[in-house]
């Protein structure tokens, strides 16, 4: 079998689980990582694949077609221009994420201390630290496998970030803390009645304690971080959140009926998806 022939093969069934440009997409991200070689070299190419290259084609064919995502498949994910590592511990990034991210970037060139909150993978703190050099960034999560996905991927990427162990919903553990410039999160938003509107790939993969809040109170965690940073935000501080779209306006609402100023912010497209944050 040839790479091209894998890619065709492999294009066609992935098309019955994913659109047609998706499943192209994955099966052309599978075939670089296995051959590690661009399409066009690959097409160029007509070698036959050699076992080795076989036997992990029909490992991860077997895989995708049990809907687990291509990320954990090829243990990969791309964010802000770099490669991190991932698997079921972790949310794999997102795009909306990365514009949460780009946000903090563009309006805090110069902070010198960032705390993460729930930082699943590590991706915000490390592309935060990737990109503003200068400040100490910190970050925390109450799961300890995903800690040591996060860990593998500062080094992965060459930053330095200081991880701990912290369930922020017990504020027992805060005075473990310090205070911080600004305080980033994309915690849990999805509520139980959404779960039938996510695709099998997210449902039977990712982790469900990154992904769910209660029913009967969708805002937890912002109400959360909202009085950790009466106590940990510096004068002067800045919250960025990432939301539900269907929770943007009550998320902005509780921070200023308790005398927050807010910025709900939109995604690429168009859907409130951010919300910024400051104490007056």
């Amino acid at each position: 079998m040839t790479s091209k022939h894998a890619f065709e093969l492999l294009k066609n069934e992935l098309a019955s689980l994913y659109e047609k440009r998706e499943a192209e997409n994955i099966a052309d991200w599978v075939l670089e990582n296995i051959m590690q070689e661009k399409r066009w070299e690959r097409n160029r190419n007509l070698s036959p694949m050699t076992q080795s290259q076989q036997e992990l084609f029909e490992k991860y064919r077997k895989e995708l077609l049990n809907f687990r995502p291509v990320q954990y498949v090829l243990h990969e994910a791309f964010f802000y221009g770099m490669k991190f590592f991932v698997d079921e511990n972790v949310l794999i990034p997102r795009p909306e994420t990365e514009e949460l991210v780009d946000h903090v970037i563009k309006e805090n060139p110069t902070a010198k201390s960032i705390l993460d909150i729930g930082t699943g993978s590590g991706c915000i703190p490390v592309a935060l630290k990737k990109k503003i050099s200068s400040a100490e960034v910190s970050a925390v999560d109450v799961s300890e496998g995903a800690l040591k996905v996060a860990l593998k991927n500062a080094e992965l990427n060459q930053v330095k970030i200081n991880f701990s162990t912290l369930d922020i919903l017990n504020q027992k553990e805060w005075d473990t803390l310090p205070s911080f410039e600004i305080i980033v999160s994309n915690p849990p938003y999805v509520t139980p009645q959404e779960k039938s509107t996510l695709s099998p790939n997210v449902v039977n993969f990712e982790p469900s304690v990154a992904l769910f809040v209660p029913e009967n109170d969708p805002l937890l965690f912002y109400k959360v971080i909202f009085h950790f940073a009466q106590q940990k935000l510096n004068p002067g501080g800045k919250v960025y959140l990432e939301v539900n779209e269907s929770y943007a306006r009550d998320v902005s609402d509780y921070f200023e009926k308790n005398g927050w100023r807010t910025e709900i912010l939109r995604d690429m497209y168009g859907k409130e998806r951010m919300v910024k944050a400051i104490p007056t």
